[in-house]
């Protein structure tokens, strides 16, 4: 692992966006998937903790935390494009897998 490693909060849906980022940008890739050993308060024996993953060569770590801090724009990743073309696929690929536009040409994942 990185010695800098950024830590996503989400609710549920890590592994679902570390592999969605593993599939769209170049350089990235889900490394490990930790799950629960034993039932817990919030959860069950299986279920998906934290996911080990990278996004255009930057050390990621999803953690599945619940419900209570949710995803915004005070955080996101800019990626650098080589032309227009490429810029035009990560944007589709963020807008048609349940995205939005946002302001001043940013977008923002589901």
């Amino acid at each position: 692992m990185a010695k800098n490693t950024i830590c996503l909060w989400y609710d549920k849906d890590a592994e679902a966006a570390a592999r969605f980022y593993a599939e769209t940008f170049p350089d990235s890739a889900v490394s490990a998937i930790h799950r629960a050993p034993s039932d817990y308060p919030s959860g069950k024996a299986g279920d998906v903790l934290t996911v080990e993953f990278t996004v255009a060569g930057v050390a990621c770590l999803g953690l599945n935390g619940g419900p209570i801090f949710k995803h915004n724009e005070a955080f996101s990743f800019q990626i650098a494009t080589d032309d227009q073309e490429e810029t035009n696929r990560y944007w589709n690929a963020i807008i048609g897998n349940g995205g939005q536009e946002s302001a001043c040409g940013w977008c923002k994942d589901r």
